[in-house]
């Protein structure tokens, strides 16, 4: 493997395993904000990344671009409003994501600007680097998890807001979702999507 391309991925983890991290995290913390024990039980309302990381995921984000973390286990039972709470906990980690993207891009800004008419060092450089690859793949967490399709975030999200759940089908495509979401990765669906959504959201945030 070319030295650059090496760089380039150990220069990805910081912020891969934040974004993954933090997006895990944020789904726990309100599981448990809303009463719900199980997230707090199996240890994952913490932002220590061996407890969120799916190694499969992990690696399908350092090397095509798009991955996931080890999906919170909640109980909706729990909740004293349902369907509220269950699109508060799917829209947390997305949110994160955005808002670890947006913090970031304010040094990243400032870097830009301070040599905008000066060489920095190699050591600066790469620093901004490794900022601006946790920009963008919090960026792509947040765009991907938004997809509609199950497992994703995006179908909880659109299950509450139109009450999916109601019909017969939904429960029909939740079963077969990773193998819907399998086939639209493999005929290059999602990155049809995900590429003008990531850089129209780069561009605004940077």
């Amino acid at each position: 493997m070319n030295t650059d391309i090496i760089l380039t991925k150990l220069l990805t983890l910081p912020g891969i395993i934040v974004g993954l991290s933090f997006h895990e995290f944020a789904h726990a913390w309100v599981s448990d904000r809303l009463g719900d024990p199980t997230p707090r039980r199996q240890g994952r309302v913490t932002i220590n990344p061996m407890a969120h990381i799916d190694w499969i995921g992990f690696i399908a984000l350092l090397l095509v671009g798009f991955g996931w973390g080890k999906p919170v286990q909640i109980d909706p039972s729990y909740y004293k409003h349902r369907r509220r709470d269950e699109f508060l906990v799917a829209i947390a980690g997305v949110t994160m994501n955005l808002i670890i993207a947006v913090i970031l891009s304010i040094p990243a800004k400032m870097m830009l600007k301070a040599y905008s008419s000066t060489v920095p060092s190699d050591l600066v450089y790469n620093i901004y680097l490794i900022i601006f690859y946790a920009i963008s793949i919090n960026v792509v967490l947040m765009i991907f998890n938004l997809l509609p399709v199950p497992p994703l975030d995006g179908w909880g999200i659109v299950t509450q807001i139109f009450r999916l759940d109601r019909y017969d089908w939904w429960y029909k495509v939740y079963n077969y979702g990773m193998y819907i979401l399998l086939a639209l990765i493999v005929f290059n669906v999602t990155d049809l999507v995900l590429t003008p959504l990531v850089n129209a959201v780069m561009n605004i945030i940077m």
